[in-house]
């Protein structure tokens, strides 16, 4: 068989369906009995390069698994913020609107409002959970994220987190501010702290009303972490 000179060896072919796996060449004179190149016998398409005919290799592929990964993890904490951001803001919304309605029952009655049937502005939540210690809560509403309520020490209204990573942060708007540090009619993020709260603020101070919603830190002698809103 050394002595044989062989020009071409012919294989059988090897199909699946119509289409033909490889074509075996093997050159004699310079290697013999090996496979110097397997052909597809295919036409390649008009304008494909002979990089993506051929395929990838799996360092390559491992290199963009790679990359989606981390693009994946710089992105979903962006993401989750805005999301938070986006739920923030339609609490936000609706306690302006029972805080502006409590001012006007206010005015009319000269009394602060006891429950939310005093006043004239249709509240979307039907639960009836409680964010704050049910001793200041009156006539509290609530969906599965938020908790809206009247509070009688301040007075105020005050918009609770009271489910998910967030849980124990809340907005409020005082009509008697409770520390000089902050005014009537101001807008400001809290972190509940201590045992007053259904649900204690349980990470670090900070990580919702300063990094999420960019407020700017009150110090006070308060138990609560107040922020300022922008």
């Amino acid at each position: 068989m050394q002595n044989s000179k062989y020009k071409n060896l012919s294989f059988p072919k090897f199909v699946v369906g119509n289409l033909p796996l490889s074509e075996l060449l093997i050159k004699e004179e310079k290697q013999p009995y090996l496979i110097k190149q397997a052909k597809d016998p295919r036409p390649k398409p008009s304008g494909m390069t002979d990089l993506f005919y051929n395929g990838f290799t799996l360092i390559e592929l491992l290199v963009v698994v790679l990359i989606i990964g981390i693009l994946a993890a710089v992105a979903l904490p962006q993401y989750q913020k805005a999301v938070e951001k986006s739920r923030a803001a339609q609490a936000i919304t609706l306690l302006k609107s029972v805080y502006n309605a409590a001012k006007t029952y206010q005015l009319a009655s000269g009394e602060w409002p006891q429950n939310f049937d005093e006043l004239a502005v249709e509240i979307p939540w039907t639960g009836t959970t409680n964010g704050l210690h049910t001793g200041w809560a009156l006539s509290g509403k609530s969906n599965p994220d938020w908790s809206i309520q009247i509070e009688t020490d301040g007075p105020a209204i005050i918009v609770t987190r009271i489910a998910g990573p967030y849980a124990g942060a809340a907005f409020a708007i005082y009509k008697t501010p409770k520390h000089p540090q902050y005014a009537e009619d101001e807008l400001l993020c809290i972190e509940l702290q201590g045992t007053d709260p259904i649900s204690p603020f349980s990470k670090t101070q900070g990580d919702y009303c300063q990094k999420i919603m960019k407020g700017t830190f009150i110090p006070t002698t308060s138990a609560w972490n107040y922020f300022r809103m922008p």
